[in-house]
């Protein structure tokens, strides 16, 4: 007998498929405290969470039974996914089931917003008649500004369009060809500033959204420009948002999402102009029905026949399969990790090739790994090893394979050739001994390159001391170097120095390195 453990609220439905399923006992157990849930987790099989259990290392320490995780909704930030994965525990979660929702509620925060319902309700509770102080606009002929071309972004737009608004739509990892074929403009962030209206955002919290609208952002745009959260919170500046609105150049914001939540008296809630709802994205009854239903299948399927979908962190092959391609889907992950972090631009066209021996082994998990490695930056939880070549599809890019039966100085080499409107980008990787992966070029570079940790790729001119006044300046900061790897280029005067660091650079220690003589670039790299 299978047991699972409901941690947090799950949908009725959900719960009875559990409580109906042959071969399966389940135990609804909601609002513990961390120390409880570790104290029982032992029992259990499976465990099914929402947002509010946090799955740490040391609650999986706690779980030798455990061998699911499954999330009802998108986001894993409360997973500790690659402690699971080290344990051999798969982490489900269901990035379609509320998308709808969540699309349908930034519409409706924009309407609100624009009419004053929230005000006018108010006003008229308290026996006051502020018809005249409460005109709203029309959204008809509005500019609506779409940061974020996902599945919600895409929903988002679509219903905007029916209400006769002009969409245009900046994502720098969706194709212009793509968003236009949809019959939307894609623009430059800039110009979407410029010409919006309204700006509305569904982008995923990463390092490179998390601050994205800020005081710079807000002094590019429009005056009477009104703003609509109901991604992430931390993507809008809250501070540098109080003052565009103080200051009159934002009109009003619709804030779903918060930095830190529940939020508190911060001062955004002291204005008039803001209004705002307690993260209700995806709380609807359809939503949270279909999340529950979702996870339910997925888990039961996975225990009962060993069936995987929407796996973050496993790919859906069988365990002898698996056992051979492992190594080669851990190195494509980590190789469309890396192009993703090198890229300029939104990939169009991604081509992998396969060289050597290769016989007997289905190389399909390995693009998709591929594929994943190089979306999940794009799109955080979203991508899985489910949807990963749709995911691709739906942003415009065209995915082709390449077989080729040999290789002049490797058994078996991987090499992805990623191409953007900027141009192409090469990497190529291999497989050390039986486990250990190798990144051994980087466009016209040569090199072996752990791809692991905290590490800064830094191209130099190829003289004496250069590498010594890198050292110098990460010194002076205390920063450790664990590794040290230097590639060169093929007939040129440059080097390729890959630096693993203890800790993450921080960005003034990086543009100290890219102010020294003989620095070229230096991009930091997390995998």
């Amino acid at each position: 007998m299978m047991k699972i453990l409901v941690s947090d609220n799950l949908g009725e439905a959900g719960v009875k498929m559990f409580q109906e399923a042959e071969g399966i006992e389940v135990d609804v157990k909601t609002g513990l405290s961390p120390e409880d849930l570790q104290a029982i987790i032992c029992d259990y099989d499976a465990l099914c969470i929402r947002s509010a259990t946090k799955v740490t290392e040391a609650l999986l320490d706690a779980a030798p039974k455990l061998k699911v995780v499954g999330r009802a909704g998108i986001g894993l930030d409360n997973v500790d996914i690659p402690a699971a994965t080290k344990r051999g525990i798969v982490v489900m979660n269901t990035p379609t089931g509320n998308v709808i929702t969540t699309a349908e509620h930034a519409i409706a925060m924009m309407m609100a917003l624009t009419r004053n319902i929230p005000a006018g309700t108010a006003s008229l509770k308290t026996g006051r008649w502020d018809k005249k102080k409460l005109s709203g606009h029309e959204l008809y002929q509005k500019t609506l500004g779409v940061i974020g071309y996902g599945k919600i972004g895409a929903i988002a737009a679509d219903r905007a369009r029916g209400l006769r608004m002009r969409v245009i739509v900046y994502d720098p990892f969706v194709t212009p060809e793509k968003i236009e074929s949809d019959g939307f403009e894609a623009v430059s962030l800039q110009t979407l500033y410029q010409q919006s209206d309204y700006i509305t955002v569904h982008v995923p919290k990463l390092k490179t959204t998390a601050n994205l609208i800020n005081k710079d952002a807000f002094e590019q745009m429009k005056p009477g420009v009104m703003l609509i959260n109901c991604a992430r919170g931390g993507i809008v500046n809250e501070a540098d948002l109080y003052e565009a609105i103080t200051a009159g150049k934002v009109a009003g914001a619709a804030l779903d999402v918060f930095e830190t939540e529940p939020p508190g008296q911060i001062p955004l809630m002291e204005l008039d102009q803001v209004i705002c709802t307690p993260h209700l994205g995806a709380s609807t009854k359809e939503a949270q029905t279909n999340v529950a239903v979702m996870v339910a299948e997925q888990i039961i399927a996975y225990l009962t026949t060993g069936t995987i979908v929407n796996a973050v962190n496993v790919p859906s092959v069988t365990g002898e399969a698996l056992e051979k391609v492992g190594p080669y889907i851990k190195l494509a992950e980590q190789m469309g990790c890396l192009q993703a972090q090198l890229i300029a631009g939104a990939p169009k066209e991604v081509v992998v090739e396969y060289y050597g021996d290769f016989k007997g082994i289905d190389l399909s998990p390995v693009t998709t790994a591929l594929l994943k490695g190089l979306l999940a930056p794009m799109v955080s939880d979203l991508v899985n090893f489910v949807n990963a070549h749709v995911l691709a599809n739906d942003r415009g890019i065209k995915v082709s394979e390449a077989t080729i039966a040999g290789h002049e100085e490797y058994t078996q080499l991987i090499t992805v050739r990623v191409k953007t409107h900027e141009g192409e980008n090469v990497v190529s990787g291999t497989i050390f001994g039986k486990e250990d992966t190798r990144i051994v070029r980087i466009n016209t570079f040569r090199l072996e390159m752990i791809p692991l940790g905290h590490m800064a790729l830094i191209y130099n001119l190829d003289i004496p001391g250069s590498i010594g006044e890198i050292g110098t300046v990460l010194g002076k900061h205390s920063i450790n170097i664990a590794r040290m790897q230097v590639g060169q280029e093929e007939g040129g005067e440059r080097n390729i120095i890959f630096l693993c660091t203890d800790t993450a650079m921080p960005p003034e220690v990086i543009e100290e390195l890219r102010a020294l003589r003989t620095v070229k670039a230096v991009t930091p790299l997390e995998f």
